[in-house]
């Protein structure tokens, strides 16, 4: 059942809503547009709001309802800490589009909803303070993800769901790599302006 669950949360947590949603509702390819990559951020910048609404809530789905499957079906917190990092790890190198998707933010905070509710609300609160003050979006997702595993840390006594923290916060940053660079010579987009 292990190797299952998460086998399958890495393949669920991969489905490029993003993609899906930006190519056959509103007509761009989000691989190829923007910042090319496939998560709810992108989308709102050369496609619409209304499209990044639907894939934020899709894509913070995939880890929430994976987490909350295994849980239901008897899983001990090890496994749940596992199907948590596999679908962040699947949203970020999806297999369906040659391992390039988003940043995992959504699905990340998704999953924690579920391993670590209270940490999971005070690092939205993180992401939003951030982004309210700088209006960057990569600047609160980092933020965010820094404050992740100190704050399971200090709400979960749980060792997997700490070690899962601190893994997904490692793919998170990651994941941020090229938003660091356009960031350190000022060709990062604020949220609001839109990809042309």
């Amino acid at each position: 059942m292990s190797i299952w669950f998460v086998g399958t949360a890495y393949v669920v947590g991969g489905i490029p809503f993003g993609f899906i949603l930006a190519r056959y509702w509103g007509g761009a390819d989000v691989r190829y547009s923007g910042s090319g990559n496939t998560g709810a951020t992108n989308v709102l910048r050369t496609t619409g709001a209304s499209i990044a609404l639907v894939v934020l809530a899709l894509d913070m789905s995939k880890g929430y309802v994976m987490v909350l499957a295994a849980r239901s079906l008897g899983a001990d917190e090890v496994l749940q800490s596992l199907v948590a990092t596999a679908a962040v790890a699947g949203h970020i190198f999806p297999i369906w589009l040659k391992f390039r998707g988003g940043k995992g933010v959504a699905t990340a905070c998704g999953s924690f909803v579920v391993l670590a509710p209270i940490a999971a609300l005070w690092a939205a609160f993180v992401f939003a303070l951030v982004v309210c003050v700088t209006r960057y979006v990569s600047v609160g997702s980092m933020s965010a993800a820094f404050a992740l595993t100190p704050l399971v840390y200090a709400t979960v006594s749980s060792l997997p769901v700490v070690v899962s923290a601190l893994a997904v916060t490692i793919l998170v940053l990651s994941s941020h790599a090229s938003n660091v660079r356009r960031l350190v010579v000022g060709g990062e987009r604020r949220l609001g302006e839109r990809e042309v």
